[in-house]
């Protein structure tokens, strides 16, 4: 049996859209709703060295197809020439259990998240929004560049980082985007200044936060990757709506991203239409996840059939 492997190269060859993949991920979230789709909360496995080890699974029977994601984070991998992240996703057929594909996991993990956050801020954030800042400069930056650019008139973009790397390279895309950019000296300043944020600061087990969720702009949006260790996340409560990305997945996992008594609800819900984004322009809000493994589902699936389509 020849067994597909699809490289980072071979899934950016792919040229999905932002358009194509919050369809997708909004499809498989209306299925999960409808009792077609389901998926088991994340496993997680946090050795004392600040190792990462992380595994979500999630299946539908329209195609027959089950993802299997496993990631890990090893803060030490930079050390060796190796980028901090590395996973795979497996796919199999859901029914028979036969093996379909195996995709590079890093930028399924890249694209993926940059959905869902450009799938929460469809119902979240001001469609008018033009500035965007980033607190944190790698890859997860440059993938939801690429998204809210693509839903978003954006003129602007404020940066933060520590890896000069990553905020050249970040940096030329914003300039490729002919957004006029500022390097600032902190994040809250970041913070304080865009209509639309993302917070993508890489885990090490114990920084301390420095984000204050209370200075954000009056109708602004943050897009929360980082499972908000950068953030005082007594300061979500000032905001008008915080949506998480599973009330299930976070119930059962004992380090809780915000206050569950702030919690509006979750990005099911708010695809489905049973809670709401935003109400009026001057609402401030946030999506904070861990990473939806339905989200994981979406994309692999949608690449698979993409790369079935131009290979066949």
């Amino acid at each position: 049996m020849n067994i597909p492997y699809l490289t980072a190269d071979d899934l950016d060859n792919l040229n999905l859209s932002t358009l194509e993949v919050v369809a997708g991920i909004e499809h498989v979230i209306k299925q999960a709703a409808a009792g077609k789709v389901w998926s088991a909360p994340k496993a997680v496995v946090t050795p004392p060295d600040q190792r990462y080890m992380m595994a979500a699974l999630a299946a539908m029977d329209e195609p027959n197809m089950l993802a299997v994601k496993t990631v890990v984070l090893n803060p030490a991998n930079p050390n060796h020439g190796l980028p901090q992240i590395n996973g795979l996703v497996t796919m199999l057929d859901s029914v028979t259990g036969l093996p379909k594909a195996i995709l590079d996991g890093c930028w399924i993990t890249g694209v993926r998240t940059a959905g869902l956050s450009a799938t929460a801020a469809k119902y979240m954030a001001n469609p008018a929004s033009s500035s965007i800042g980033f607190v944190g400069t790698g890859l997860q930056a440059r993938t939801h560049l690429q998204a809210f650019a693509a839903m978003f008139p954006l003129t602007h973009m404020k940066m933060f980082g520590r890896g000069q790397a990553n905020k050249d390279l970040l940096a030329a895309q914003a300039k490729g985007l002919g957004l006029q950019l500022e390097d600032c000296a902190t994040g809250q300043e970041v913070v304080e200044n865009v209509d639309l944020l993302v917070t993508t600061v890489t885990h090490t087990g114990g920084a301390e936060p420095f984000l204050d969720a209370g200075g954000m702009k009056a109708g602004a949006f943050a897009a929360v990757v980082d499972l908000a260790a950068p953030w005082h996340r007594d300061s979500f409560a000032k905001l008008d709506r915080v949506i998480i990305d599973d009330v299930e997945q976070e119930a059962a996992l004992p380090n809780k991203l915000c206050a569950p008594d702030i919690i509006t609800g979750d990005l099911s819900q708010l695809v489905v239409g049973d809670v709401a984004g935003r109400i009026s322009s001057e609402d401030t809000t946030a999506f904070i996840f861990r990473g939806h493994a339905l989200g994981d589902l979406a994309l692999s699936v949608l690449a698979l059939q993409k790369y079935r389509c131009c290979t066949t």
